[in-house]
């Protein structure tokens, strides 16, 4: 029902679906869900990979068997790392069917493996930076992507101390981006002290960027 009621509703190009969690489905339970959920849903469908927070993942064969459905066109990735599974599913997938990072630290390498880009939490904040590395590994510019994922890895370690999206929401409130750092039970604010450090490496970032545009424009 949830997903019919995005029918016509103005900006909504896709539905992100997380694979089912606390009830701990089968493999093949979970890449039913999906099918129904393809058939169900009046937007295109991206299925969400992230074990840790549901308790159930989906290998290459079942991300693969997902692929092949009407109507789901990717998949956000969030397994902490490029495992073997993630690089079967790039290498085998149809091309029409979008790997997208989800674990912030790992968007450079698996674009360079073939993903398309990333859903990422991190990128409400240093957007600009966030938006040029996407570009930089798209285009091969390995060099540029990986520069400026060393810049944001501590943006992205500061933000995710705590669980997401506290910290975002903190960093986000202090600079007058958001009305609240509030979350709603049961989970709790961001600790000032993780709010701090990842007000800091924005600073840093920020830094880094602004000196080599200075330095690039001096030439």
């Amino acid at each position: 029902d949830a997903l019919r009621d995005l029918e016509g509703l103005p900006g909504v190009v896709a539905a992100l679906v997380v694979v089912p969690y606390y009830t701990r489905p089968s493999p093949s339970g979970i890449v039913e869900h999906y099918r129904v959920a393809a058939e169900e849903s009046p937007v295109p469908v991206v299925a969400y990979n992230i074990p840790y927070r549901t308790g159930r993942g989906l290998g290459a064969s079942e991300l693969l068997e997902i692929a092949a459905m009407a109507n789901i066109v990717g998949v956000k990735q969030s397994v902490a790392a490029l495992d073997v599974d993630t690089l079967e599913v790039l290498r085998v997938a149809p091309p029409e069917f979008h790997v997208f990072s989800g674990d912030d630290a790992f968007i450079v390498p698996t674009i360079l493996m073939g993903g398309h880009g990333a859903i990422a939490a991190a990128a409400h904040v240093c957007t600009p930076m966030f938006v040029e590395m996407i570009e930089a590994a798209l285009a091969c510019r390995v060099d540029r992507s990986r520069e400026l994922a060393e810049a944001l890895l501590p943006v992205v370690a500061a933000g995710m101390a705590e669980p997401n999206p506290a910290g975002w929401k903190g960093a986000l409130h202090r600079l007058r981006e958001i009305a609240t750092p509030n979350l709603r039970a049961p989970m709790t604010n961001a600790s000032s002290a993780t709010t701090d450090r990842l007000l800091a490496a924005i600073d840093d970032a920020n830094r880094l960027r602004t000196s080599r545009i200075r330095s690039a424009g001096a030439r």
